[in-house]
């Protein structure tokens, strides 16, 4: 039997695996995806000036209300809303995902707010005009299950610090979201990167080695694949252990074959059976324990 399907609104490139395209790991993991593009570039931005088409907003709406009438509804288990083309397309999307959550009451809601980033030595920002940064906070954020901003995302999102883990942690249980992921969060140990879950209870940081020029489109694989292990129905430990061994072996392997794009095809046992080990540390607990996320049921 097929996994639940999932819903993805996001940016779609041509050639490259950012955006909608790290949805690709969804569908090796045994899901159906249902793609509907916010925007569509020839390739990520990264790589140079291109034409960029933003779905116009009352044609966005259109083919969200269509979807949302569809009688295969309640196959979806799941709603990714990833970058947005304009403000006006989070009504849309939020409507989407409340048709979702009628249809199947399980359904899961993440929200990838993609609005910017720390930049090189902190130099960075927003790369997204400021009216549609408030509408991922006010319309998309605010009514999600499950957030994944990076760490200049959630400082921008809450208005709070976030240069510490113990920052991140306060900030991210102000943002809404039953769970909030926070990428690219400082490493307990030197030399590595993290991702903190933070629930209301318990805040679980899974670090990894630190990769550098690693390319566009990690946090998009994340979000994905974060999603795909919850609604596979892993803990929230286990989910985050999974994500994070996947997308940094598919980084590393990436960045050794000299790739400007995520392998994703080339990497798919990574997205599958990860085997990077993942250190897990809960922030209230010095203890520290080497995971494997082998236990994690896959196809």
């Amino acid at each position: 039997m097929s996994r639940p399907a999932v819903i993805v609104l996001s940016s779609f490139v041509a050639r490259g695996s950012v955006g909608a395209r790290a949805a690709f790991a969804l569908e090796r993991l045994g899901h159906r995806v249902w793609t509907l593009p916010t925007v569509i570039l020839p390739w990520h931005p990264g790589h140079g000036r291109a034409h960029r088409m933003a779905l116009p907003e009352a044609d966005f709406a259109a083919l969200c209300a269509d979807l949302a009438r569809s009688p295969w509804l309640p196959e979806v288990g799941g709603i990714i809303t990833g970058y947005l083309g304009s403000a006006g397309q989070a009504d849309a999307a939020a409507a989407l995902v409340a048709a979702v959550r009628a249809a199947n009451p399980k359904a899961l809601h993440l929200a990838d707010p993609v609005i910017g980033d720390m930049g090189v030595n902190g130099t960075g920002g927003l790369y997204v005009p400021e009216p549609v940064a408030i509408a991922q906070r006010d319309r998309l954020v605010s009514i999600a299950d499950i957030a994944t901003p990076n760490r200049f995302e959630l400082g921008w999102l809450t208005g709070q610090p976030v240069e510490t883990l113990t920052e991140i942690v306060a900030a991210a249980r102000t943002l809404g979201p039953k769970r909030v992921v926070v990428t690219s969060a400082p490493a307990l140990m030197a030399g590595k990167i993290a991702a903190a879950l933070v629930t209301a209870s318990e805040a679980i940081i899974a670090e990894n080695q630190m990769i550098e020029g690693a390319p566009n489109g990690t946090g998009d694989l994340f979000a994905a694949l974060f999603l795909s292990r919850l609604i596979g129905g892993a803990s929230d430990e286990a989910a985050l252990a999974a994500a994070s061994a996947s997308t940094f072996e598919v980084i590393a392997r990436s960045v050794k074959a000299g790739a400007r794009e995520l392998e994703l095809v080339d990497e798919q046992e990574a997205l599958v059976h990860p085997m990077a080990m993942v250190d897990i540390r809960r922030l209230a607990t010095p203890r520290r324990s080497a995971v494997r996320p082998s236990g994690i049921e896959a196809l």
